[in-house]
């Protein structure tokens, strides 16, 4: 095989998603430009632990690790770089499963010794077999999914989406690994941005770094049925704004928040525009869409606020782990 070796990381919490976190190994598996390992990080779970590990104990290719950190994905994805042994190291939900020639697409980006992260493109599955009409493709971040607005093809990007990306595993030696009090714990809030704090505070440790997007390194994400749910939406915009007031606290408004203006500014617009042509004319959900793109920007603007007070008066607390001896960084609000 030539091009760098992938290790592959896949973090796990609960035994609800059993038969998802099957069929993520499988599709890892089953990749044309195979990997080296497999790594399955449980958080904290002994239950799911043991059976995984029973699952896998003839599968010398898959590794079943305990989350050596807190809990929470931060923790479990920097364990899984720890333990890897990859030149790159590729993250992979639990509950999706990759197009078999995805590893292969990310792989062809580390052709440019440059290049620091290649993230892909992540489709929806819907548990109700297809999109709730008032459900705005610009807003499909919101379950975890590439949204409307991202460029296409292969592109220099701020940072990578987290469920479908690699990094050279140079970089955490760079920058140190995800921050955790950041990123998703089970059903805590907040629920994201680690790898958008990362990919920023990599870029300043490295300004010469490049980071790609390769949509042609497609997964396929469940969507559960409470998620396709306004209600989900709604909590889930919010807590992208908690999440952005610590990024921002962490690099700066600056480049924190930077994509997000031009997201806001131009992309969200032409959404509320499509949508209203589109009740104009009759067509399903327009309505619907047009509101769900104003509500989610006011709500995602509501937790950003509150996330802002809650930083200033120090109630809010994120740390930068080092990976194998690379320089890690304690970060607060005070």
């Amino acid at each position: 095989m030539s091009g760098p070796g992938v290790s592959v990381v896949i973090c796990v919490y609960t035994e609800d998603r059993w038969e998802d976190i099957l069929a993520a190994v499988a599709s890892v598996r089953a990749q044309a430009y195979p990997a080296l390992e497999t790594l399955l990080v449980v958080d904290h779970n002994q239950a799911l632990l043991d059976r995984l590990a029973k699952e896998y104990k003839e599968t010398p290719e898959v590794r079943v690790l305990a989350n050596a950190g807190p809990r929470g994905l931060s923790a479990g994805r920097n364990t899984g770089i720890a333990a890897s042994c990859g030149e790159v190291v590729a993250f992979l939900d639990d509950d999706a499963v990759a197009e078999r020639d995805w590893l292969r697409y990310f792989a062809a980006g580390y052709d440019d010794p440059r290049v620091m992260a290649v993230g892909g493109r992540t489709e929806p599955i819907w548990a109700s077999g297809r999109r709730p009409d008032w459900f705005p493709e610009e807003f499909d971040w919101v379950v975890g999914c590439t949204y409307r607005g991202l460029p296409g093809g292969r592109t220099k990007v701020r940072n990578v989406l987290g469920g479908n990306a690699s990094f050279r595993r140079t970089a955490f030696d760079v920058a140190g690994g995800f921050a955790t009090g950041i990123g998703r714990d089970g059903d805590r809030l907040p629920l994201g941005c680690e790898e958008t704090e990362l990919c920023i505070r990599l870029t300043r440790a490295r300004p010469d770094a490049v980071l790609l997007i390769d949509d042609r390194a497609v997964i396929h994400h469940r969507v559960p049925g409470p998620r396709e749910r306004f209600r989900y939406f709604r909590t889930r915009t919010y807590a992208e704004g908690l999440s952005k007031a610590l990024v921002a606290r962490s690099v700066g408004a600056d480049k924190g928040l930077e994509s997000e203006r031009r997201y806001t500014t131009r992309v969200l617009p032409a959404g509320v525009a499509r949508g209203l042509r589109d009740a104009l004319l009759t067509r399903p959900g327009g309505a619907g869409r047009a509101g769900a793109i104003v509500a989610g920007v006011l709500t995602a603007a509501g937790g950003y606020v509150v996330g802002s007070v809650r930083v200033r008066r120090g109630g809010a607390t994120y740390a930068v782990a080092g990976i194998e001896g690379s320089p890690g960084a304690e970060g607060g609000t005070g």
